[in-house]
């Protein structure tokens, strides 16, 4: 069996009352999940890339990306896919949220205050910690 290896980044992007962007999602007729914007790159897309581009397409807001927020390896089914998750952290350039119309995945996106995170349901609930020591640092 093929080992397949998923690679995407996600965007961390704060407000000035220290709120982090939130995208509640999951496949449709399933129950919804919190996490962040991202997906995989696309084409020849650095990790960066692929970054600003997801945020734009999932949330309406034209980001740029200011430094690395850590990267997340994980592995489903067994280890039979591998998981590398890049993190970076974003600031608003400009634009409004949008949500991006007839996309059954995504419900609502939101600025989550950064101590509710842990009572979220989160997709990833390491996340919490980890968008809290971005904050932090």
């Amino acid at each position: 069996m093929e080992m397949s290896n998923w690679k995407g980044a996600a965007g961390i992007c704060f407000n000035r009352q220290q709120e982090v962007l939130m995208v509640l999602q999951g496949p449709p007729e399933e129950e919804k999940k919190w996490g962040l914007p991202s997906g995989p790159p696309e084409g020849n897309e650095t990790l960066e890339e692929s970054c600003v581009r997801e945020f734009f397409e999932v949330t309406g807001l034209e980001v740029r990306v200011l430094k690395s927020a850590g990267v997340k390896n994980d592995s489903f089914d067994n280890a039979d896919v591998s998981v590398e998750l890049h993190y970076f952290l974003v600031e608003v350039l400009r634009g409004e949220i949008i949500m991006p119309e007839e996309d059954p995945w995504i419900q609502d996106i939101v600025w989550q205050p950064i101590e509710e995170l842990e009572s979220l349901n989160l997709a990833d609930p390491d996340e919490a910690a980890l968008i809290k020591s971005v904050i932090e640092n």
